[in-house]
């Protein structure tokens, strides 16, 4: 890994889950960070991670060509983070294409996108097209950008994993979607790793794969979710045609358990590819979920950090 000490790196979407774990080590390896968010204010709690002056902030929405020119401004590298369940092709595809392109512009010469496996302009959903449509306009402005593709991504902070947990722990009978759809969860440490590893190790053109030590379907990682959080539970698997009528006919709605596009994300499996470069070649060793998980899923059991596990 190159020494990043006194490297000025732009970080878009610094602030978020995954951002906040790339940003402490870009600052332990003595880079100069500069986190660029649409509110620079809900970030600001990076700022005691880093020494005086180590951490700046740039008020950035990928969706603005010129805010992203400004945010890039000087900089040595690039990271770009930003990712979206909502305006995504505004967002994933077009803000991809900017911060490339404002990459370039800058003369900037490391620019890493985040990307995920799945990621295909051809994909039935959304998220998959316009993810897929992200990486071709990144390379498209930067040829040499290292795109890193994670499977669904682990963590204190995730949406993932807290979500399901939660509803474990409030529902007797859980209804799994999409039961037999294969994961292999990723922490959110190793893939913040993954970036700065990408950073110095000559991986222009490259595209990786992220993904942990273990594949599991979506009806055995909530089944361990609720071995994990002390809670016997009747798991329920519904029918593709029952989720798909759900999804259409009430996903649209506020508050709804799964969107369509969700649905048409989980007819595919999130692992990593065959022969796909990973983690390994990037010289990060996968973390299992069982080795950190019980350090927040704890609050779901019944009696805390008291309680006992079969």
């Amino acid at each position: 890994m190159r020494n990043l000490d006194g490297q000025l790196i732009t970080v878009f979407g610094g602030g978020g889950f995954l951002g906040r774990y790339v940003v402490q080590r870009l600052l332990a390896r003595g880079a100069r960070v500069r986190v660029a968010e649409r509110e620079p204010r809900k970030a600001v709690f990076l700022k005691p991670l880093g020494g005086l002056g180590q951490t700046q902030f740039a008020a950035a929405d990928v969706r603005d060509p010129a805010g992203v020119a400004r945010a890039v401004a000087g900089s040595d590298a690039v990271i770009n983070l930003v990712g979206a369940f909502d305006d995504m092709v505004a967002v994933q595809a077009g803000g991809a294409g900017h911060v490339a392109a404002a990459a370039k512009a800058a003369g900037v010469g490391t620019l890493i996108h985040i990307s995920a496996i799945g990621a295909d302009s051809e994909s039935p959903s959304a998220y998959g097209r316009s993810k897929g449509d992200g990486e071709a306009a990144v390379r498209k402005a930067f040829p040499r950008a290292v795109i890193l593709r994670p499977s669904i991504v682990f963590g204190r902070e995730d949406s993932f994993i807290n979500r399901f947990a939660a509803l474990i722990r409030m529902l007797p009978v859980v209804p799994v979607i999409a039961p037999k759809t294969k994961f292999q969860p990723v922490y959110v440490g190793d893939v913040a790793d993954a970036v700065v590893a990408a950073l110095g190790d000559g991986a222009a053109y490259k595209t990786f794969e992220l993904g942990g030590p273990q594949v599991l379907t979506m009806l055995e990682l909530q089944q361990w979710i609720a071995g994990a959080i002390g809670r016997k539970r009747l798991f329920v698997e519904i029918p593709d045609i029952a989720s798909s009528t759900l999804a259409t006919g009430f996903g649209w709605a506020p508050g709804a358990p799964i969107t369509k596009d969700q649905w048409l994300m989980l007819q595919r499996d999130n692992v990593v590819a065959s022969g796909a470069k990973g983690l390994g070649q990037l010289g990060v060793t996968p973390t299992s979920l069982a080795s950190v998980a019980d350090g927040w899923l704890v609050q779901y059991r019944r009696h805390g950090r008291f309680a006992q596990t079969a």
